[in-house]
């Protein structure tokens, strides 16, 4: 587990930009049965997180379409909900960061890590607006 004051700088780059950040599984539930489209970010202390996922999550938003609802767990530290999160993201392994956007509850598209690594912010970002236009 990492310590709260090392992740909270990032976290609060997601929870700053709209995004609600969620602690337990029932939060998970919660959110995920929602009518509607909901992006989910893994958060992560890795270096991609930091130069990719995060920014390119943001940089995500600033198209017309949108997900109703913006949620962020972070894995090392909110396990219970990193975990309830990652089970509405089967068939797909484990992987930190991590994007999935659900709509009605159900997976529609999915970022994994290697999706992430190595790519620039903005490539992240065109992925994301792009399913964004197709189910949001």
């Amino acid at each position: 587990m990492y310590p709260e004051e090392m992740v909270k700088p990032m976290r609060a780059e997601l929870t700053d930009a709209g995004f609600q950040g969620l602690y337990t599984a029932e939060e998970v539930e919660n959110a995920l049965a929602q009518k509607g489209t909901t992006l989910v970010v893994v958060n992560s202390v890795c270096g991609c997180a930091a130069r990719n996922a995060r920014p390119g999550a943001k940089m995500s938003l600033e198209g017309d379409k949108k997900p109703d609802q913006l949620i962020t767990v972070f894995a090392g530290v909110d396990k219970e909900a990193v975990d309830a999160a990652r089970q509405h993201m089967f068939p797909f392994p484990p992987s930190s960061p991590a994007m999935a956007l659900f709509k009605d509850g159900e997976l529609v598209h999915m970022l994994e890590r290697h999706h992430i690594e190595g790519r620039p912010a903005e490539i992240i970002a065109d992925n994301l607006k792009d399913a964004y236009s197709e189910f949001c």
